[in-house]
């Protein structure tokens, strides 16, 4: 009996120090950690690149043109250059991540916009990873990948 009370307290032991170092692993640029134990929740991005699935890169001629906001209800909102989206979002702890269906406006963007580049591949983002305090966000078929950086606290 003695024995079967200590395999259980090792057992709870055990997964204390994991969803400790689970919670440590998702702590994210400024060491704040993000809201309900989900590293994405309450965060606000702007784009630093795109990388194609043919390798070519992209950089936006102004980041906050290119933002995204993970609200802790559940609901993101994106701005691509000239236009708006929002929609629901999901993610776990092994990096997925899931968006219902966008809305979004559809106004035409100027001349050099990566709008049209982003809503295209944009659409099959399903994988997150943060690393060195970016958010990076990958997973469509053809490859590629967005690089962003957390918003300053001025324009969130």
């Amino acid at each position: 009996m003695k024995s079967k009370t200590m395999q259980l307290l090792l057992a709870l032991a055990s997964v204390a120090v994991s969803s400790a170092s689970i919670s440590s692993a998702f702590t994210f640029a400024g060491g704040q950690k993000s809201n309900g134990g989900n590293p994405l929740s309450g965060t606000s991005w702007q784009l630093v690149k795109f990388q194609g699935p043919d390798e070519r890169t992209f950089t936006p001629d102004d980041k906050s043109k290119y933002t995204i906001e993970f609200g802790s209800n559940g609901r993101v909102v994106a701005r691509v250059d000239c236009n708006r989206a929002s929609s629901t979002w999901k993610s776990t702890a092994k990096g997925e991540l899931k968006f219902g269906s966008w809305s979004r406006t559809t106004a035409k963007c100027g001349a050099g916009s990566l709008h049209n580049q982003i809503v295209t591949e944009g659409a099959a983002v399903n994988n997150f990873v943060i690393k060195d305090g970016h958010l990076f966000l990958s997973g469509m078929a053809a490859g590629g990948y967005y690089e962003l950086e957390p918003m300053p606290a001025t324009k969130r």
